[in-house]
């Protein structure tokens, strides 16, 4: 591990590369600056839950202008905490991509409810799954309709589509959640 920034003076030091135009040590950029445009993560179901979004607001401060979201399997809670979001005006001041990843199996939605810290993964979707005669599909259809919800919450700017060792599902399920063609 390495202890020397947080994520927060992380965000900072990029942020004044691109707009002071100083080095972390104070020293001038020569040239051109660095042209980012400053992405972040954001779980907004670790504990405690009720300080996700005044971290997320932290991060804001510092620079960052989107940030993807740990998986959103639990849209409840994911909605409260965009409310929580949208309270402290976050909202209007960065780019919420909830993260999104089809599950391919009973399963593999198993495993990560009980092994991979910081996911919330209800249930009912792995009843889903272990009732279906393809679980690969409807794993898809999952992912499908998690898009089409987050797309409702209000402050919700886009999604980000994460097939874990599983390419080839993401333009389906693009397609089917209605995300493709592409605007110009």
């Amino acid at each position: 591990n390495v202890f020397d920034l947080d994520s927060m003076q992380l965000l900072d030091m990029v942020r004044n590369l691109r707009d002071v135009k100083k080095f972390q040590c104070g020293e001038e950029i020569e040239g051109e600056e660095p042209r980012f445009f400053i992405g972040a993560a954001e779980n907004p179901f670790a504990d405690p839950f009720e300080y996700r979004a005044p971290r997320l607001a932290k991060k804001v401060a510092a620079g960052a202008q989107f940030i993807q979201t740990q998986i959103v399997y639990n849209l409840e809670k994911f909605a409260r905490w965009m409310e929580m979001v949208r309270e402290l005006g976050l909202d209007k001041k960065v780019y919420i991509l909830p993260g999104v990843t089809p599950l391919k199996s009973a399963g593999m939605a198993r495993y990560m409810q009980k092994n991979v810290p910081g996911l919330d993964v209800p249930d009912e979707y792995i009843e889903r799954l272990k009732g279906a005669d393809d679980q690969q599909k409807e794993g898809i259809n999952i992912a499908v309709d998690i898009i089409n919800q987050v797309r409702e919450i209000a402050g919700v700017a886009g999604v980000h589509i994460m097939a874990i060792k599983w390419e080839a599902a993401m333009p389906v399920i693009a397609e089917k959640a209605g995300l493709l063609p592409r605007p110009k």
